[in-house]
């Protein structure tokens, strides 16, 4: 009986010391690519603005996808990039990206630079479209600073060139904390996911974002 309790928790100890290590490395290597404002207007020839979407209150974002977006429309004032809304529209009864769209041309940022992704299921599969369906080699994602540097890693290891802008937090610990311990297991995920590459579920055609994005509405 021990012995058996011995190796459960050496595999116990082994499994908290290799999410440790995911979650310190995958911090470590996306850290420099966050960057703020005024470097955000030295870029050059960046593809899109990719806004990551959550959860969204009928036909209102919910507080972190409202940072999310006026974070959005206030980079798109300091360069005019389109910009690429990318959330789950798997159900008619539920749909981040076209509230996510009003929410942007309440600010008068014309519908023809806005292009929506119906099936970013998940951060992976956000990034995997916008390369893919988008064609998009280089982008500027805008999140919360906790979820930032899974993106962002993943966006590397797809061979995208990343940066990116912090959303600001809501105000409630208990989410954010919430939130923190829910994203470890996350990177721990999309760690391995990156090794494999699998292939997101729903590609479909390819968008040129030289064109109209009214084309994305649905």
């Amino acid at each position: 009986m021990k012995k058996y309790l011995k190796i459960i928790i050496l595999v116990v100890i082994t499994c908290l010391i290799t999410t440790l290590f995911i979650n310190i490395y995958m911090i470590k290597s996306t850290k420099n690519n966050i960057i703020n404002e005024k470097e955000f207007e030295l870029l050059e020839n960046v593809d899109a603005i990719l806004v990551l979407g959550c959860k969204v209150n009928g036909n209102y974002p919910s507080l972190m996808l409202e940072k999310r977006l006026d974070k959005g429309i206030y980079l798109y004032s300091k360069s005019n990039y389109k910009i690429i809304l990318s959330g789950d529209h798997g159900r008619d009864e539920y749909d981040e990206v076209n509230v996510m769209k009003n929410y942007l041309l309440e600010s008068n940022i014309p519908s023809s630079d806005v292009f929506l992704d119906h099936a970013g299921f998940n951060t992976y599969d956000s990034i995997y479209r916008v390369k893919e369906v988008f064609n998009a080699r280089k982008i500027v994602i805008v999140t919360q600073k906790y979820h930032l540097y899974r993106a962002l890693y993943i966006a590397k290891h797809l061979g995208i060139e990343a940066y990116g802008v912090i959303a600001e937090d809501v105000p409630y610990k208990g989410i954010m904390l919430k939130n923190e311990i829910r994203e470890i297991l996350s990177r721990d995920k999309n760690f391995f996911k990156v090794i494999f590459k699998p292939k997101s579920k729903y590609l479909g055609d390819k968008i040129d974002l030289k064109g109209d994005g009214s084309i994305t509405n649905g």
